[in-house]
């Protein structure tokens, strides 16, 4: 009876997760076939696949919503800032992880303080710093901002793997001659290759996603990112309903396909710095 019992509460258990999976990956598949069907087979009937699939819809948001700004915007901001953060949040782990030194607790404190607080608070005094030094506006706006709100999770992950690695592998290197930035780029850095990847990652889907501070802090349409862009485009083209799903399809590929490859990367990442930590 119990074993019965069992198996029937396992069996409804794996229906709910079924449905529940189902309910997350159908929104993606209706807007890829979605995105392939003319405005007229949508209005007729919103479920149905495509009769004959077009790219039109995904040519129009190149040709007339001018697509290629934003996604240039977008690659830009995202190649410059996760190189940039990566490097940062290692440096500055590896100090915190291997040295002491007067301060050492609160200057951590400080950084990790960052992840406490509500990015959309500080919106409002960034954007009057930003007006008063003429930053506003320009293809480097965004850059400093970026980095600035992802070092504290990035220098907490890196910090937390880097204190597990022994510190004998660094003295054995020094004894055999090594410098320390040899040290720290030839041996260390190639350790850390999991936790670059994962910090590489959650970096890349916060800084291609991010949309506030891009719409308050660049003003023309040159320097729109995509989510930016969709709003606008959204807002200019009220009736192309396909249109803008092939937009949506569009800004959320990049997401969808990080999530595909690497989400188990992602999960391991996350749950090393947090035991570790």
């Amino acid at each position: 009876m119990y074993k019965t019992g069992a198996k029937i509460v396992k069996v409804l258990t794996n229906i709910f997760v079924l449905l529940f999976t189902l309910s997350a990956i159908f929104p993606v598949v209706w807007m890829l076939y979605t995105s392939l069907k003319t405005n007229k087979e949508f209005l007729a009937n919103t479920l149905s696949f495509p009769i004959a699939p077009t790219l039109i819809n995904y040519l129009n948001t190149f040709e007339v919503g001018e697509l290629r700004h934003a996604l240039f915007s977008s690659v830009f901001n995202t190649i410059i800032t996760v190189p940039l953060i990566v490097f940062f949040s290692f440096i500055l782990a590896y100090f915190f992880a291997r040295f002491k030194f007067r301060g050492k607790g609160i200057l951590f404190g400080l950084i990790l303080i960052g992840m406490l607080v509500p990015l959309h608070s500080l919106l409002v005094p960034l954007f009057v710093q930003f007006k008063t030094t003429g930053m506003l506006d320009n293809r480097f706006t965004l850059i400093l901002p970026y980095i600035a709100f992802n070092l504290p999770l990035s220098v907490f992950l890196f910090q937390s793997f880097i204190k597990e690695i022994p510190s004998e592998i660094e003295e054995a290197a020094y004894i055999d001659g090594s410098s320390f930035d040899r040290t720290l780029f030839r041996i260390i850095l190639p350790i850390c290759m999991p936790m670059v990847a994962t910090v590489a990652i959650l970096n890349v889907l916060h800084v291609w996603n991010e949309f506030p501070f891009a719409l308050v802090l660049n003003k023309s349409p040159e320097f729109y990112t995509l989510p930016v862009w969709l709003t606008f485009f959204n807002g200019a083209y009220t009736t192309d309903y396909t249109g803008k799903i092939a937009g949506l399809m569009i800004t959320s590929l990049p997401t969808i396909i990080l999530y595909m490859f690497f989400s188990k990367r992602i999960i391991q990442g996350m749950t090393s710095g947090s035991v570790k930590g």
